[in-house]
């Protein structure tokens, strides 16, 4: 029997090795929803959301607010508490039942205000590594320099109370073809930039140029050319509100001769990296 069966097993590892090629070849899809919010599906098809404010976007088309049509979504990743990161994170964790992870901090206020149980959060901190959709591929928290706080408007009497929002953060997103993405979050330039340039060594970094509650195109074009030195860059958290003037064309000035790519998409543009 066992003469039967090797040709089989080596034709079944074949099949394995021939698929695992085939899935390590595709490319991860990036749908910019404008500002800060980013729909990524990894080669392997895990769909990852990024600072979900889509309903109340400025910037994002129409044909995308309904998120009846999100479809499943496997992970949520928060940088910090402003309500232009989070505003339909409640509705969408509840309707898809994916896993938040976000800063240990923040995730308490998430849960005493009724928005994300405990047992939907992977509450973690800075330099933590987690691999929530297997072992192939790694989420990790990194430094921003912003701020954090949560505001909540009581549904009945229309008062805000403003509650912790733990500490501002960056992402580092390995993917099972080993591509590396930097959402840097809400961050203004910072020296610990070079380190994450020189140790997780993005391979496309997603970085604010508005200006104002942010870097501005120069202050972000110092970070890639002195410290990220990241060859795929492209800017957001622009263009939502009057006060975010910062503008690709002027970052891309700033950049000067920088050999390095800058991906310009419009809110509702998909790509593939």
């Amino acid at each position: 029997m066992s003469t039967i069966l090797r040709p089989f097993s080596a034709i079944a590892l074949a099949a394995v090795l021939c698929a695992s090629v085939v899935g390590a070849t595709s490319a991860a899809e990036l749908l910019w929803y404008g500002h800060s919010a980013f729909k990524i599906t990894t080669p392997g098809g895990k769909v990852i959301l990024i600072d979900p404010f889509i309903t109340k976007n400025p910037k994002t088309p129409e044909a995308l607010k309904d998120l009846g049509a999100l479809g499943h979504v496997d992970l949520i990743l928060v940088t910090h508490g402003h309500p232009d990161h989070i505003r339909d994170l409640a509705e969408i964790t509840k309707m898809t039942g994916a896993k938040v992870a976000l800063n240990a901090d923040i995730g308490h206020t998430f849960a005493a205000l009724g928005w994300v149980p405990y047992e939907q959060m992977i509450r973690f901190n800075k330099s933590g590594s987690i691999h929530p959709l297997g072992p192939e591929i790694t989420i990790t928290m990194v430094r921003a320099e912003h701020s954090s706080e949560v505001v909540h408007t009581d549904a009945y009497t229309k008062k805000k109370t403003v509650h912790p929002g733990g500490e501002p953060a960056g992402y580092i997103i390995q993917l099972e073809d080993g591509y590396k993405i930097y959402h840097a979050g809400d961050t203004g330039v910072f020296a610990d930039m070079a380190f994450i340039g020189s140790y997780y060594k993005p391979d496309l970094a997603l970085l604010p140029i508005g200006g104002h509650f942010t870097m501005d195109p120069t202050h972000a074009a110092y970070a890639v050319r002195n410290l990220l030195e990241t060859k795929t860059v492209m800017p957001m958290h622009y263009g939502t509100y009057p006060v975010l003037k910062g503008t690709p064309e002027q970052f891309k000035q700033a950049l000067g001769d920088y050999p390095g790519e800058v991906v310009v998409m419009q809110p509702g543009e998909t790509r593939k990296f």
